[in-house]
């Protein structure tokens, strides 16, 4: 019998954590609870779970400061930030950080629902493909320049280094070095890569690209190969690009 996926559910709010729990078991999640941030922090180390619902004030520590301990550590984990905060610098700063999405209190449940069966089924989809890579040896070749994208283990590396991305900035990379010079509009680009278009998300799209290029910077210290086109969206420049594919 398979292992239910298990969920962390980082809220101090009692009744909201209370709530999120029995709405998620009835999804047969296994749930865990934790009120403060600090714990948090090191229960997620301690344990592997499917996925972190992040509440953004939290008493220990906060939200975005436990996102960011988590990143440095745990790259691949999922995270869904909630916040009673609806500014849009709030939810920018939560991407930032490293975030994978947001939802702002109230949300119906229904829809938070939907949105931890996609982020699930996506990391799971994630895992098992490094997973399979490793054991199996083979490997998609994607070169850019000297970043190179391993499409079936889901790996990036700048020569030999491995570069820690997310599971949605690999994502992200994956669809622009694979239509070199295609510009994407915020809209599409949330339909191709995050699989829903909403509006009011678009900003979400824009965080990932940002935290994306400062990553590719910091490898590869040049110019980002990912462009803004002004007014439209963005593309992957093709110049000292060059797309293989081979087993390694």
């Amino acid at each position: 019998m398979t292992e239910p996926h298990s969920i962390l559910i980082v809220e101090d709010d009692f009744d909201i954590a209370e709530l999120l729990k029995v709405n998620l078991q009835d999804l047969s999640y296994h749930c865990d609870v934790c009120r403060r941030g600090d714990t948090a922090v090191e229960q997620i180390f301690n344990h592997q779970y499917s996925l972190i619902i992040l509440d953004l004030t939290l008493p220990g520590l906060s939200g975005l400061d436990v996102c960011r301990q988590v990143r440095e550590v745990k790259p691949e984990q999922a995270i869904l930030m909630l916040t009673a905060k609806s500014s849009e610098i709030d939810q920018i700063i939560g991407l930032e950080v490293g975030a994978d999405d947001y939802m702002t209190k109230p949300f119906s449940i229904p829809a938070l629902q939907a949105r931890v069966r996609a982020r699930i089924r996506r990391s799971q989809m994630y895992l098992k493909a490094r997973q399979k890579a490793r054991v199996e040896g083979e490997y998609e070749k994607i070169q850019v320049g000297d970043l190179v994208l391993d499409s079936t283990c889901r790996e990036v590396r700048v020569e030999e280094e491995l570069l820690d991305l997310t599971a949605r900035e690999f994502d992200l990379l994956k669809h622009f070095v694979t239509h070199p010079e295609q510009v994407f509009s915020r809209s599409q680009l949330l339909d191709h890569v995050w699989g829903y278009n909403h509006d009011g998300y678009e900003h979400t799209v824009n965080s990932h690209i940002n935290r994306l290029r400062n990553k590719l910077k910091v490898a590869v210290g040049e110019k980002s190969i990912i462009q803004t086109v002004w007014g439209v969206g963005y593309r992957l420049s093709s110049k000292n690009c060059y797309l293989s594919s081979q087993s390694i």
